[in-house]
């Protein structure tokens, strides 16, 4: 009997404190980029996004190491997702007993890890096979 290898690790990151939309501008620059230049990328980049997601990236990358064993060199960004979450919602005083409300929208960013030299390995069991 076959058995299939696990070749993907992600991290979720929930709740964060900024709008989905300008996460995901950060979120399609580095989709589908190698690990190392996708750090390279996140540390440049002007955006305030860049931070949790930078962080996401490492944990992921951390994770992919402690659980399948796998090299950095090895790993690449198979999917990067982020969506929408709660509204916080506050009110804010204003002139005359009047309150203001504020909105600070939050979302969850999901960043997924493969590892390329061990898909390889899959494919080449199959062939085997």
């Amino acid at each position: 009997m076959l058995q299939r290898r696990k070749t993907e690790v992600y991290a979720i990151g929930q709740h964060i404190s900024m709008s989905a939309h300008k996460a995901r501008r950060v979120i399609d620059q580095i989709r589908g980029r190698s690990y190392e230049e996708t750090l390279m990328i996140l540390e440049l980049m002007p955006y305030r996004a860049c931070y949790p997601i930078f962080k996401l990236v490492y944990s992921a990358a951390a994770n992919a190491s402690y659980n399948l064993g796998s090299n950095e060199t090895n790993l690449i960004i198979s999917k990067a997702e982020v969506n929408e979450s709660t509204t916080v919602k506050k009110l804010k005083p204003r002139a005359k007993g009047r309150s203001y409300p504020i909105k600070r929208p939050t979302c969850h960013i999901a960043i997924v890890v493969k590892d390329i030299s061990l898909s390889e390995y899959i494919k080449k069991d199959y062939l085997a096979w």
